[in-house]
């Protein structure tokens, strides 16, 4: 049998001084490490790869004769903060496949999403804001649901789709966690592949591509160092349709925890749940939504790249 797994993490964050010019956003020089507060822009990321192969040969004990899985997570930001204002954006892209002998390739993980929110300071303090949101969630390739041997499309490139326009208040207590609350949200749900627009997916009548929603919507987003060596970033979002069954709020809660073991030994732990009251979940007899979860371990060597800055 043999086992191997890869870990790569790439971090990286930029400042600019306040008369640079926009050709020199992304031009390297050195900062002193002292300097935290008088920056307009600020960029970086994170990269992480977890790779994992195993391979038999006249194993008595049984097993696929070769199995092979990788998941990998990217995010990236870019900061802007003035005198009166901040705007924050960022991307995050999850991807991971599982291959084997019995069963072929299949996704285990697929997820892209984009956030822009600016936020006009509304106190001294610099905790309140009057904040404009924009967000967008999709994937890239099809998924598949499982039952015994037969499999049908569950979703795939912006099947579903979720874009949300909102306009609110946005209070950070710290510098690593923002809280954002709006009574007034447009979020889309779009349903764009004709293969499954027939069947009245995600919460989207039949032989419709979209459905709009007014309600609410607060968004918790953390960034956080829990310990030397462990890293921790969630984001919870709340909506709540006012039309159609407002008690029942839409949940969406991601969470990735990086821990540094060593110089070169690195593991991550991601956990998703998601509860639609609008999405009926494919495969089940009922007709109730239920509590959607994901879990994903990844452990393997890490190679870290010193931050660079603007």
């Amino acid at each position: 049998m043999i086992l191997g797994s890869i870990n790569i993490l790439l971090k990286a964050q930029d400042n600019i001084p306040v008369k640079a010019i926009p050709t020199e956003i992304f031009r390297t020089v050195k900062k002193d490490p002292n300097d935290t507060l008088n920056w307009h822009w600020k960029r970086g990321g994170i990269v992480n790869v977890n790779f994992s192969q195993g391979t038999l040969s006249n194993w008595a004990a049984g097993g696929d004769n070769f199995t092979l899985a990788i998941n990998s997570y990217t995010n990236y930001f870019l900061l802007n903060k003035g005198k009166h204002h901040t705007w924050d954006n960022s991307m995050d892209f999850n991807f991971g496949f599982i291959q084997t002998t019995s069963l072929g390739t299949r996704k285990n993980d697929d997820r892209f999403e984009v956030l822009s929110k600016y936020g006009f300071m509304l106190d001294t303090a610099r905790k309140f804001y009057a904040t404009g949101l924009f967000n967008f969630r999709t994937q890239f390739f099809d998924g598949n649901t499982y039952n015994g041997d037969s499999a049908f499309l569950s979703s795939t490139f912006l099947s579903p789709a979720y874009l949300f326009f909102a306009a609110g208040f946005d209070y950070k207590p710290f510098k690593t966690t923002s809280i954002f609350f709006s009574p007034l949200t447009d979020r889309m749900t779009i349903v764009a592949s004709k293969r499954l627009y027939e069947k009245g997916s995600y919460g989207v009548p039949p032989y419709q591509h979209s459905i709009n929603q007014l309600g609410a919507f607060a968004s918790i987003n953390v960034y956080q160092k829990l310990f030397k060596n462990v890293t921790y970033k969630g984001k919870m979002d709340l909506f709540s349709d006012y039309v159609n069954n407002p008690q029942n709020v839409d949940m969406y809660f991601t969470n990735y925890f990086f821990f540094k073991i060593n110089k070169f030994l690195s593991a991550s732990y991601n956990l998703d749940m998601i509860y639609d009251d609008d999405v009926k979940i494919f495969g089940k007899n009922n007709s109730s939504p239920a509590l959607q979860l994901k879990s994903l371990i990844g452990i393997g060597f890490s190679m870290p790249i010193n931050p660079v800055v603007n």
